[in-house]
């Protein structure tokens, strides 16, 4: 019976397998047959029905929702982005700023509204991802040509971040991602700690338990989100014991318009911030490199108006608001800085183009912050770094500026009032006083708002403008009242220091000029019937043309090391009597400085800080003449203007500077040695601080590159000064006591030594390659030789000045020196 109902059991599984393979099989023939006329349903849909979840499970009822740019949800502590499907594939940037941080990240020059990130990027769908692709505008190739393949193969564009789906909007119009990871961890890509902030603090990680978002907030064109992040870090910038950074992040998301600003051509005759790309669909035999200004888009309301020359307002104005936590008395000053540039755009046809408005209160804007990008804002930080910047964020496709943000350092002023009393105390009485009059420091404020406004327009520092007044005219009270002191707010030229005791009238701040009404216009006048860049080039072109020649709208770069009329902190035509001037009044200031400080305050703190920036601005003072040694102008210019773009400074001007640093800069400057000063501020360091003021302008005289430009130029025309006569006069200056059989004073003896040691550097060291602009073979050009044949004719010298030494302290210094010497030649 057991192996009958064994056998029963087999036959009836054997049965039902069979029958199962058979149904199979049927079933199998069946879809077959059927599969010309069943249709396969999109990919998409089967995972949105199979995959993703439902749209109500993953934005439940409870989920907070924010309409705007995106819908934002937050479901407890997860936020989500709704993205329309019309948003993907499209320009947008996301900015990273600092909202809050902990005081001394940074060094000083890093503040709350402080961008840390700018990325042009794109939200893309791949599968059932959505990826952060950063995009970039540097190279570009029309899209109908075939080389456009190979410029997106060639710039393939990174990702920042990826996302699963998870759901679709109910509609099917958009797709949600949970975004909680990637503005909750630590992207790098977003993050306001860099490397060497991370390497500096000893950062180790995020940590997560005191990390969270803050807020998310979605607007019609961007999107704000807030972190709150700390950071383990075994040396932090503050609160040390704590071993912890902690900084809130603001991070914005904002829509670039579809509708391209037109962009402009950059011309190199007219300082501008810009931006350029390589274009592959040129016809020239290279890649064509397209250099554009950045500018704000601003368009005339009423165009045919404008046409007819009236000045018309803008479609859209520049607006900035003030920082909430701007103090009241400073507000007014601030809003009339920016408001100046009024009248240089109604050089370009606009009237009312900028505009300053007090921050709105709760009750009228409760969104509003100055971390959001919608608005352009004044800061005021509690800092004590004396500064002021103006960084802006504009459209990496056309240089259309999208915001930008002023940062005030609060004790910014405090630079202002010292150097007012420094550069202008001696004929201004005014300045002489450490409560300098609410009048002077509101007009500094004014000009400093101005000067940073320049730069968020698309103006860059033009170190030439001062160059465009005679010295003279600096002591004639009608020009100065006029004209101020340079021919644009742009340069670093902030006070008269030139005018005299008895001088009437004078004008010692600086202010806006004509070359701020000529940038303007050239950034910023519309022309209707140009519908490219390429349109307008002529047009441009002989705007820039017709100023050639004319003083007051030349243009010099702050990168300039060589062009002695392109200098910082300079003013007038002629800086070897411009600065003879400004010694003539820092020796009355320097004498007046203890009656002017302690005497009234009953401290040496101000006397001791004033003393050390006097040598500051005594130090200036020489820098501007060292620079026509191995100077050379530079006069931006096209072909058809027939002129050399570059020319040595002449020769007779070059030994004129020689001259006059000798007697001023390199001759004892024993009135900076003041013992009515010295003995109240500092107990030990006369001598050194001296000899390192001393040194700077010597070794700037001795260096690689001053030398190359002379050989360079010498060269070309044999009567330009030359490197051998510039070291010959220095020698000689140098070391005048030698020849005259003299006593050398300790700063002489110090000075003396700072020339060796440079000697020796020439005839043993390399150029740096990463710091020269212009980098050449010292070891095979004339450097060594020309060196050496000048430490043997010095040598000589001292062997001859030995004997007739006057003092002791003479003749060693000078047999220390000829032993320098034998160890330069003859190294052990």
């Amino acid at each position: 019976m057991i192996f009958i109902k064994k056998q029963l059991i087999i036959s009836l599984c054997l049965s039902l397998f069979l029958g199962f393979n058979f149904s199979e099989a049927q079933s199998k023939r069946k879809r077959k047959k059927n599969a010309k006329t069943e249709q396969v349903k999109p990919k998409e849909t089967q995972k949105k029905k199979g995959q993703f979840k439902d749209y109500d499970k993953v934005i439940t009822e409870d989920a907070i929702t924010d309409e705007g740019l995106f819908k934002v949800h937050q479901v407890d502590e997860k936020y989500f982005f709704e993205i329309p499907n019309s948003y993907l594939d499209t320009d947008m940037l996301l900015v990273s700023r600092f909202s809050k941080l902990p005081t001394g990240l940074g060094g000083g020059y890093v503040n709350a509204g402080t961008k840390t990130n700018t990325r042009l990027i794109r939200w893309e769908r791949f599968k059932d991802k959505i990826l952060i692709k950063e995009r970039s505008y540097s190279a570009v190739a029309d899209d109908s040509l075939p080389i456009n393949i190979s410029v997106q193969n060639n710039n393939y564009e990174p990702i920042i971040f990826a996302f699963d789906i998870q759901t679709i909007s109910k509609d099917s119009s958009a797709v949600v991602v949970d975004v909680s990871s990637f503005y909750g961890t630590d992207v790098k890509a977003i993050s306001g700690l860099p490397a060497r902030y991370r390497q500096q603090y000893k950062v180790r990680n995020l940590d997560k338990s005191r990390s969270f978002i803050n807020s998310m907030k979605s607007f019609p064109k961007n999107i704000e989100v807030i972190q709150d992040f700390t950071y383990n870090a075994a040396k932090p910038p503050s609160n040390g014991g704590i071993e912890s950074i902690s900084i809130q992040m603001n991070q914005s998301m904002i829509l670039l318009p579809k509708d391209k600003m037109q962009p402009r051509y950059f011309d190199e005759r007219v300082g501008w911030f810009t931006l350029s790309k390589y274009d592959y669909s040129s016809e020239k035999l290279k890649a064509d490199r397209k250099t554009f200004i950045r500018r704000w888009r601003l368009v005339p309301k009423d165009i045919e108006a404008y046409k007819r020359g009236e000045l018309v307002e803008p479609l859209k104005p520049i607006v900035y608001y003030l920082d909430p936590a701007t103090p009241e008395k400073f507000r007014s000053y601030m809003k009339e800085g920016v408001e100046l540039w009024k009248k240089a755009f109604e050089a370009a046809g606009f009237k009312n183009a900028i505009i300053a408005k007090e921050p709105p209160t709760k009750e009228e804007n409760p969104d509003f912050s100055p971390e959001d990008i919608r608005y352009s804002v004044i800061r005021y930080v509690a800092s004590t770094t004396r500064n002021a910047t103006g960084p802006s964020v504009s459209d990496p496709r056309t240089g259309e500026i999208i915001e930008s943000d002023i940062i005030w350092y609060h004790n910014h002023l405090r630079s202002y009032r010292n150097r007012y009393l420094l550069e202008t105390g001696a004929a201004n009485p005014s300045a002489r006083t450490l409560d300098t009059p609410a009048e002077d420091i509101g007009e500094m404020m004014k000009m400093v708002i101005a000067h940073e406004v320049g730069h968020t327009l698309g103006l860059p520092h033009n170190m030439a403008a001062s160059y465009a007044y005679d010295v003279e005219n600096y002591r004639d009270g009608a020009f100065t009242q006029k004209n101020g002191i340079a021919a644009t707010i742009m340069d670093y030229a902030r006070y008269n220091y030139i005018a005299q005791p008895g001088d009437q009238n004078i004008r010692f701040i600086r202010q806006l000029g004509p070359y701020d009404d000529y940038a303007i216009n050239f950034g910023y006048r519309y022309y209707p019937e140009a519908n490219s860049a390429d349109a307008e080039r002529q047009v441009l072109d002989q705007l820039v043309s017709s100023r050639f020649g004319d003083p007051k709208y030349m243009f010099g770069s702050q990168g300039s090391r060589f062009d002695p009329r392109s200098q910082t902190e300079d003013i007038g035509n002629n800086s070897i009597k411009a600065s003879t001037y400004g010694l003539n009044n820092l020796k009355i200031v320097a004498a007046n400085l203890p009656q002017w400080t302690s005497d009234q305050t009953n401290n040496y703190d101000d006397l001791g800080e004033l003393y050390g920036e006097m040598l500051g601005v005594w130090s200036r003072y020489i820098g501007h003449v060292t620079s026509h040694v191995g100077g050379v102008y530079e006069d931006t210019q096209n072909p058809s203007q027939k002129g050399d773009v570059y020319t040595m400074v002449p020769k007779v001007q070059q030994k004129l500077a020689m001259q006059w640093l000798h007697k001023n800069a390199f001759a004892s400057p024993t009135w900076l040695v003041d013992k009515n000063i010295l003995s109240k501020i500092d107990y030990a360091g006369y001598t050194e601080r001296l000899r390192g003021l001393q040194a700077r302008h010597l070794n700037r005289l001795m260096s690689f590159e001053t030398l190359g430009r002379l050989i360079d130029y010498n060269a070309l025309n044999s009567d330009n000064y030359s490197a051998l006569e510039m070291l010959r006069d220095l020698r000689k200056g140098i070391w005048s006591e030698a020849n005259l059989s003299q006593n050398v004073t300790v700063y002489r003896r110090n000075l003396q030594r700072a020339h060796i040691d440079q000697l020796a550097i020439l005839m043993t060291d390399e150029m740096n390659r990463a710091r020269s602009r212009k980098y050449y073979n010292v070891n095979q050009s004339d450097v060594r030789a020309l060196v050496r044949g000048e430490i043997n004719v010095l040598k000589q010298r001292l062997r001859t000045a030995t004997n007739a030494a006057v003092n002791t302290e003479t003749k060693y210094h000078y047999r220390d020196a000829i032993a320098r010497i034998d160890n330069i030649l003859n190294p052990k």
